[in-house]
């Protein structure tokens, strides 16, 4: 049997720790808990923003669950910020970071508490690949558990969410609506707990975590306040102790063709593209070598199945209803496209845990079959060009076109775009470029569903691009591209892109290129001159010079 209390032991057991033994007993302990494997439950809570402010009681459920296993469950808590409430400000440059304050929170009281194994709960897009992280840092058994999704707010029978109040700012800046059916829209779009309703980043890491193998089974198709919700963290607590007795740990579990089963699953679901940032983060944190090649090289292979938002008409409470997840898994398993022999913390594999699945009800409009795809191939395009010579990342589900040719018009920050799609500046045929937007020049990498949902709303959806060193955010959606590399703080030809220069999108060809001669851009790169940092002191700055390009995940403790 493997020692189950292989750290907490260290702190509490022998004479010498009564010290430490006298502390805990302040906090709840009794005598035969100092015999029990400590469980960390790791509690995302807050008030700051529906996605999290249920988790507090979720997490009491999973320590409920650990101790009725034979643990101790210990609560504890890290971060969260809102990406909806800071998007489009000054404070939107720290959600990314905000990740990597996650990762190292949760890793520091992991590791100075001596728990044997951890349950983390997140609900909004960063702390899930933060919490994701730490587990794979620290290789303690470990179970992670989804807040679960929103229910869709209501108005005169048309689902709203958050991404339908974004969008209708641009409607009301081209006076397609009125101020009345602005508050309308605003004060229905949120109707409780839960994190963004369609398929926008926090779900898409979800149903990514559950396909690496990292959730319990369904976990990432719930509704946040439901029955099924409550029993998953109670079973996510009692599941981290039988991976404590099988001593099967966090990278025995993220292996390379579990990274590929989360594209696979990310690009069924027609998911994020801040699944790539995440994904190589988590990768690197596992030790597994993952690029953004394979994004294209697994989605070469899959086609987006799931009408889903932003581009699709459903939410994935309807995905919920009607089975979530596994039955799509089931389907893709079925296919040759997953990889059933992937371990996973059931303590069984991919294939034994979608056995007994049954298939979508008959008739059901959200998942496509293979013979009608939405897109026969991925919706993550990785771009390459001389533009992005390392790579940018463009997400084109087909709807707005595979190509685009237009003149740039060029901005220094996220803002000064806004104003101007607001004002009416952007027109047909116009390249938005939003730079200095990047994980160093930002800093930050700030999302821009603001601009982005600005030119949906205006109507040019499928007449102007944004191309941007910045991200998007899950709801974003038209012709898009991130991520562009290198960034232009560190003199990638964004920085030196002029207006009206001619840019090109071609996402059948995957490139991104600048209509100029290679002698032109050597000549402007060699006129360029870096911009001084945007912060000179605290995490910013700090963030700043540890952090790398965006193809590599934009992690902070690459050596």
């Amino acid at each position: 049997m493997p020692n189950i209390r292989q750290f907490s032991s260290i702190v509490v057991d022998g004479h010498d720790r009564a010290p430490n033994r006298s502390m805990l007993r302040a906090v709840g302990f009794k005598d035969e808990d100092f015999q029990k494997p400590q469980i960390g439950i790791v509690s995302t809570w807050s008030m700051l923003t529906p996605c999290n402010m249920h988790i507090d009681k979720l997490a009491e459920k999973a320590r409920g669950g650990a101790d009725a296993a034979g643990g101790k469950g210990i609560i504890f808590g890290t971060i969260t910020v809102s990406d909806g409430i800071s998007m489009g400000t000054e404070g939107m440059k720290y959600s990314l970071v905000s990740r990597e304050v996650i990762a190292d929170s949760v890793e520091t009281v992991t590791g100075c508490e001596g728990f044997d194994g951890l349950v983390a709960i997140g609900g909004c897009d960063k702390n899930m690949p933060g919490c994701i992280m730490a587990m794979a840092r620290l290789n303690r058994p470990a179970v992670f558990v989804y807040g679960g999704t929103i229910l869709p707010g209501c108005l005169h029978g048309q689902n709203l969410d958050i991404v339908s109040v974004f969008e209708a700012v641009g409607k009301h800046a081209a006076h397609k609506i009125s101020d009345q059916k602005l508050k309308e829209v605003e004060s229905c779009a949120i109707p409780g707990p839960g994190s963004c309703g369609g398929m926008y980043t926090a779900n898409t890491m979800a149903s990514a975590i559950e396909a690496l193998g990292m959730s319990l089974p369904n976990s990432s198709m719930q509704i946040a306040v439901s029955k099924e919700k409550e029993a998953d963290c109670v079973s996510a607590g009692q599941a981290v102790l039988n991976l404590l007795k099988l001593n099967l740990r966090p990278r025995d579990i993220l292996t390379k063709k579990a990274f590929e089963n989360a594209i696979t699953v990310v690009t069924a679901l027609g998911g994020s593209t801040n699944a790539v940032l995440h994904l190589l983060a988590i990768a690197h944190t596992a030790g597994v070598k993952l690029t953004i090649d394979d994004f294209t090289r697994v989605g070469k292979k899959v086609p987006v199945l799931a009408d889903l938002k932003p581009s699709g008409r459903f939410v994935t409470a309807e995905l919920a209803a009607i089975g979530g997840l596994l039955p799509l898994m089931k389907r893709l398993l079925e296919k040759g496209l997953l990889h059933g022999d992937c371990i996973t913390v059931t303590g069984k594999t991919v294939a034994e845990n979608l056995k007994n699945v049954k298939d979508y009800p008959v008739g059901q409009k959200i998942i496509r079959s293979f013979d009608n795809p939405i897109k026969s191939q991925g919706h993550i395009v990785i771009l390459y060009g001389n533009l992005a010579p390392t790579g940018a990342v463009a997400k084109i589900t087909g709807k707005e076109g595979l190509s685009f040719t237009g003149k740039a018009k060029v901005f220094e920050s996220e803002e000064t775009a806004l104003k101007a799609i607001l004002d009416g500046r952007i027109v047909k045929g116009d390249v938005v470029v939003i730079r200095y937007e990047g994980p160093r020049g930002g800093p930050g990498m700030r999302e821009m569903l603001s601009p982005t949902s600005a030119i949906m709303g205006k109507g040019l959806g499928k007449e102007a691009a944004l191309i941007t060193d910045g991200r998007f955010s899950g709801g974003s959606h038209g012709f898009v591209v991130g991520h562009i590399t290198p960034e232009a703080f560190v003199g990638g030809p964004l920085a030196i892109v002029k207006n009206g220069d001619t840019i090109t999108i071609d996402a059948q060809k995957r490139e991104i290129n600048l209509s100029l001669t290679v002698a032109e851009i050597k000549k402007r790169l060699k006129a360029w001159k870096q911009p001084k940092p945007r912060y000179a002191r605290g995490v910013l700055a700090k963030y700043a010079k540890l952090v790398t390009s965006a193809s590599e995940g934009a992690v902070t403790d690459k050596n």
